[in-house]
């Protein structure tokens, strides 16, 4: 297998951004103080340029880990063009969102507002991100640390 290049903090920022606008799902991963520890799941989510918002119900293993305990990880991508984004979640009302509730349901195809089951929005604001495709791009691979792009 030819190795590609690795990609320069740029081209890096600049598809990091892009799949975080316009990939529709995710996988978050939190852990509680309960049984069963780490607890990984796809979510379909929003990025509103600063955060993720994601939706849950609240009664779900994700939705009582993350009330309880906000650390939370997330992966996007293929694992040979990774974005993980280390961050905290905080719970969000939904009569906090307004518009932004109608945005994420337009963009994932998916309005919790519509089940009977209550289902827990919640906002991740990233604290590290890390993107990598091969070996060749893991020195560099972190494009966000303590809330601030490195670019």
């Amino acid at each position: 297998m030819t190795a590609v290049p690795a990609r320069g903090l740029e081209e890096r920022l600049e598809d990091t951004r892009k799949r975080l606008e316009n990939d529709v799902d995710l996988w978050v991963a939190s852990a509680g103080g309960g049984p069963g520890g780490a607890y990984l799941i796809p979510l379909s989510f929003l990025w509103d340029g600063t955060a993720i918002l994601v939706s849950t119900p609240r009664s779900s293993v994700t939705g009582r880990n993350l009330l309880a305990d906000g650390r939370v990880r997330v992966g996007l991508g293929l694992t040979r063009d990774v974005v993980i984004v280390d961050g905290d979640a905080e719970p969000v009302d939904v009569a906090e969102l307004g518009d932004t509730a109608d945005a994420f349901a337009a963009k994932t195809g998916f309005d919790p507002r519509e089940l009977d089951q209550p289902y827990q929005y919640f906002r991740i604001r990233p604290r590290r991100i890390q993107a990598w495709r091969e070996v060749n791009e893991l020195a560099g691979r972190t494009l966000m640390d303590g809330g601030i792009w490195l670019g």
